[in-house]
């Protein structure tokens, strides 16, 4: 499995990066905000952790929670509407943004999913951003008025409202954001409970 994580990290990652550029759609955006942090990123830091080539391999004071706190940050702030119009208008803004976005998710789960005794303190990052990233979610999709733009967007070929579109970004941000944090924190619980779980008798020793 870690022989393919990373080039199919990579090439996930490429595929994420195009529809960002230029699309005017919050619906694009967050596909391609979530293809980044949330499907690309995991594959990319799981093909990482434990090699050489492991990017925080040195870095021992970092830590799941405040990995996670960095993502809040990074997250929260692109979102702001002011930045989000301005980096649709800029293509350096642009960049600056998806690469932040990047670093933070390649930060969160290569911290996450170091191999050791961290793997609870991994367990309680990813659910916590899980947590953070349902609740921008539900706040996008329930805000009552559309908080980036008010004129009909093209998303991936269909016309629609800004709050419709809106609406729909919320939504991806959930099912695909929140769900694989989720599922990322369940599967190192999961690892976790099997190696403290009863281990089996030894036969009688001849």
């Amino acid at each position: 499995m870690k022989t393919i994580a990373l080039p199919a990290g990579l090439a996930l990652l490429g595929l994420a990066l195009v529809p960002g550029f230029g699309a005017g759609s919050f619906t694009v955006h967050m596909a391609a905000h979530m293809g980044i942090v949330a499907v690309a990123a995991p594959l990319i830091a799981y093909g990482l952790v434990g090699t050489r080539r492991d990017p925080l391999a040195r870095w021992t004071w970092m830590t799941p929670m405040l990995a996670s706190l960095i993502e809040l940050v990074v997250v929260w702030f692109w979102h702001m509407p002011v930045l989000r119009a301005a980096a649709d208008a800029s293509l350096v803004l642009l960049l600056v943004e998806q690469a932040s976005f990047l670093a933070a998710g390649l930060l969160l789960w290569t911290t996450c999913l170091r191999p050791g005794d961290g793997r609870l303190a991994g367990t309680i990052g990813l659910l916590f951003t899980s947590m953070h990233m349902t609740l921008l979610g539900v706040l996008l999709a329930l805000a009552p008025r559309p908080l980036y733009g008010d004129g009909a967007v093209t998303c991936f070929g269909i016309p629609l409202s800004a709050a419709a579109d809106q609406q729909i970004g919320g939504v991806v941000m959930l099912m695909v954001g929140a769900l694989s944090y989720l599922a990322g924190g369940v599967a190192l619980l999961a690892g976790l409970l099997r190696e403290d779980g009863p281990q089996p008798a030894e036969g009688p020793r001849c």
